[in-house]
Order: C-alpha cells, then structure tokens, then sequence
C-alpha cells in the first residue's frame, strides 16, 4: 500500500524542486525579478480580475526607477522585460538581427491560416515582407484612398439611422470590415447596411469567440513549439473554411475572367505567377485572411476609443471638427488625400488616442543568437523571449505627465523632438514594425471625418469612466463596449 503513496510523494518532490530551480532562472544570474509563484510565474489574476495592462504596469512601477531590465515569468515560461527606452532601440533597430523573431504561435500543418506574416518568423517571414511591402507604399494607399472615401460615406449614412445611444466599437467595425474587404478582397462586404453580414460574423468570431480562452491562448503563445506539439489550432474550423473559400473564389473568378485590381489579392497572385515563386494557395489565404482580421479589428478600436475620448473632451472635438470643416471648405467639400493631409489637429488627437490605447499591451521580440547586453554582463540565450511593456511606457508619467488626461499637444513636432523617440510605439519600430500602419491610420482619419463633419458624440449614461479592459483578450479593447450618443450637428 505505501509504495505507490511513497512513488509519488518522491515524484512530487521532484517535481517541486525542478519548479524552483526552473524560477531561480533570473536571481541565479543577478537579474532583479519579482518573486515569481509556483505555475504561475509573475501572472497573478490573469483573465480573472487582471489584463495584461495590469500586470505589465505592476512590473513596469517595481523596476522602472532602478532597472534597464528585469526578469519575468509567463507561467512557465521565461521572459526578459524590458524598462530602458534606449535599450529598447537596440533590441528593434540596432541589434534587429539578434532579435528578428517574433516567437509567436503558429502551425502551418493543422492551421494553415497561421503562416502570415504576423506570426511567422526566420527566412518564411523575411521573404514575405519583402513580397509585401509594395502593396502599403503611399501610391498604393492613394490609389486605394476612393474606395475608403465612399465606405466612409456609407458610414454617414448608415449614422443618421443611429440618432441617440448606440455602440461604437460595433459601428466602427462594420466601417472597417467594409473598408478591408473592398481593398483587400476586392468584395462587398456590405456590414454597414446588413450588422450581420458573414464578414462581420466571421470577424466577430475570431475577436469576440475565440476557439480558446486566455489562459489556453497564452500558453500556445508563451510555448509555442509545445502547443504545435499538441496539434493546437488558434482559429476555428469555419473561420478557416470561409476565408479558404472567400479567397478560392476571387482567385477563379480573377483568373476566369483576366480581372485584375490594384489591391492585397492581385499582389498576392502575381507573386504566386513568378517562376521561382513557393507561394502556395494556403500562404495567400493566410496573407490576406490577417490583414483582414489585423485591418478590421485594430482600426476600429483605435476609432471607437477616439470617438470616446472627444465625447469626453468636448473642447477637443470642436476643435477638430473646426479643422475638418475649414479644411474641407478649401477642397470644395470633397475629401481628397491631399486634403487629408493637411488636417494637422486630427494627426495629433490619432496619435494621442494610440498613446493612451496603443492597441498591443506590449510587443514580442524572441532572441535568435546569443546576445550580450549593451553596458552588461548579462548574456540572452537563444530563444529568450523579450517583452518590451508599451502600454506601461505611454503611461509613464515621467515621459508623459498626467497620462490618464488626453491631451493632443503632447504630439507637436517640439513635443515630439523633446521625447525619446522610442517612448512611443503603438507600431513598434524596426524591420519587424507594422507593415499596415499607413493603411490603418488612413482608414481610421476617413472614418472620423466622415463621422464628425456631419455628427457630434457625447457621452451618455452607459457610458463607462475610465473604461474598463477586457479580461479575456489580449488586445486592449473595451470590456463591455464603447456607448455614446450620436447627434447631427445641423439638429443644434
């Protein structure tokens, strides 16, 4: 009877001493750390009372007076965070080649849709950026920029049938859903005119009903090479068999009938026409199924969180909306790009709503060789993953006084000048920095526009101050939605 009990009271013992060895990792290299729990490292609460916001910032406040760098656990797995802006530039910019991965799931096998340019890393994702940047220079957003401007009038139209309270993040989605599929698939999605369009249901499922919860997703990303053991999948079933489908379609339908477009899809397909081309079917389908899901989501929560903020700030709101109109007065009414490029007030009130939400709680960089600290001792070893806290760095009070206030002039050029340019990176920065930022901000600028040159937003009484983030989602978005009101101006 005792031997079993003793077996496997010794197995636990074991079992608990390789746990403490493993969470000396950091002390044993004289690394400042805060003591990490047995399982669950450093992330106490997380997805029950707790975002990654919170925990990034309790880490942020207990070294950033003292440390470049500390140590940290994500469950079990080891991480090197990150708390000195210039060491930060080295790790993006110049080191980049100790540091070109990103580390984050994928598993082409069992999901195809995970070989994107987001997730991949090595040579895969060399290759692919290189095949890709065309399509985000300024020319191709120009040539793109008709298209948003008419789903933007869409969007006005479709805000005179939701006078009152309404929801802005779900607006602001079907806006953007629209935007992407028309630039990316070259398709109608029609979400602003039908809510429940199958775009819109697709992308709500990927955003809003994940295939796993945040514990389960932040294991696949904290351990990627086990989860892909494991056969896990990030996407559901129908999520993949409608964007395979969706891209099948435009690739026959482009092809029977010689169609081209200058957009993602027709990029995608001559790179496959090229002789010494390996794209595969799958790796189109994954390209453009994440600049979907990437184009829609991000954007329209940036949009709904600026609309939120100039409900609040109402003196920043008719400012704006002063620039919007004076400036559309000189282009005869119509929204032109060049036209939008000298609405200088918006380009601030953006900026500031991706510093106060910067979309990503922080960003990944996993090491690829080893890499002596600059000024250190300290060696990372291959595959040491690093977490450079974003969110935590914008809200600094030493680099962005009152960083709860929402306050545009921190973004004038001599405010700017004044910062060290890596206290601000809603994009990253680097080779491996969003290659959509260009589109993303054009998207969001049309979006507001077109919004505020005929509407006022206020706040009501659901709406939540300060809003409170979802638990459950590693994006910063909004728990329980952004409610405001929507009034048309030529009504006061």
């Amino acid at each position: 009877m005792w031997t079993p009990l003793l077996l496997l009271l010794i197995l636990a013992a074991l079992i608990y001493a390789r746990l403490r060895q493993h969470y000396a990792y950091w002390r044993r290299r004289g690394v400042a750390e805060e003591r990490p729990l047995l399982l669950l490292g450093n992330m106490r609460g997380f997805a029950r009372s707790v975002h990654w916001v919170d925990i990034n910032q309790r880490i942020y406040n207990l070294f950033k007076e003292e440390q470049r760098y500390c140590g940290f656990y994500t469950f079990f797995s080891k991480a090197f965070f990150v708390l000195d802006l210039e060491l930060i530039r080295h790790i993006m910019v110049s080191d980049f080649s100790s540091f070109q991965d990103r580390g984050l799931f994928h598993n082409v096998r069992d999901d195809p849709l995970t070989g994107n340019l987001l997730f991949l890393d090595g040579a895969e994702w060399r290759w692919l950026r290189k095949q890709l940047t065309p399509v985000f220079t300024s020319g191709k957003m120009k040539f793109m920029f008709p298209t948003m401007v008419q789903v933007g009038e869409q969007l006005a139209q479709t805000a005179a049938q939701l006078l009152g309270e309404f929801e802005a993040k779900d607006l602001c989605a079907r806006f953007t859903t629209d935007v992407i599929g028309s630039c990316a698939f070259g398709l109608e999605c029609n979400s602003l005119a039908q809510p429940n369009s199958v775009f819109r249901q697709m992308g709500r499922s990927v955003t809003e009903n994940p295939l796993h919860h945040s514990i389960v997703q932040a294991f696949m990303f904290a351990q990627p090479a086990l989860a892909r053991k494991l056969r896990l999948r990030l996407f559901r079933a129908e999520v993949s068999e409608f964007f395979m489908s969706t891209v099948r379609q435009t690739l026959n339908y482009r092809q029977r009938e010689q169609l081209k477009r200058n957009d993602l899809i027709q990029l995608l397909m001559e790179l496959a026409a090229q002789p010494e081309s390996s794209l595969s079917f799958e790796q189109i389908a994954a390209q453009a199924m994440v600049f979907f899901l990437a184009g829609f989501d991000t954007s329209s929560t940036t949009m709904s969180f600026c609309l939120y903020e100039l409900a609040l700030h109402t003196e920043i709101q008719q400012k704006l909306r002063a620039e919007i109109q004076s400036t559309l007065e000189r282009h005869q009414q119509k929204l032109s790009y060049d036209c939008l490029q000298q609405m200088s007030y918006l380009d601030l009130v953006l900026a500031e709503t991706l510093r106060k939400y910067p979309i990503l709680p922080h960003l990944l960089r996993r090491a690829t060789k080893r890499y002596q600290l600059p000024d250190s001792k300290l060696v990372l070893e291959p595959g040491m993953r690093v977490m450079i806290p974003v969110h935590s760095i914008h809200h600094d009070p030493a680099i962005y006084p009152e960083p709860e206030r929402f306050d545009p002039s921190r973004f004038t050029p001599a405010a700017v000048r004044a910062r060290h340019p890596f206290a601000y990176l809603p994009f990253g920065s680097g080779p491996r920095n969003c290659i959509g930022q260009r589109f993303g901000q054009l998207q969001v600028k049309i979006g507001l526009v077109s919004l505020l040159r005929e509407y006022r937003v206020e706040g009501c009484t659901r709406t939540q101050i300060p809003l409170e983030f979802a638990k459950r989602n590693f994006l910063i978005t909004a728990e329980s939605g952004v409610h405001l009101t929507l009034k048309r101006l030529q009504d006061d």
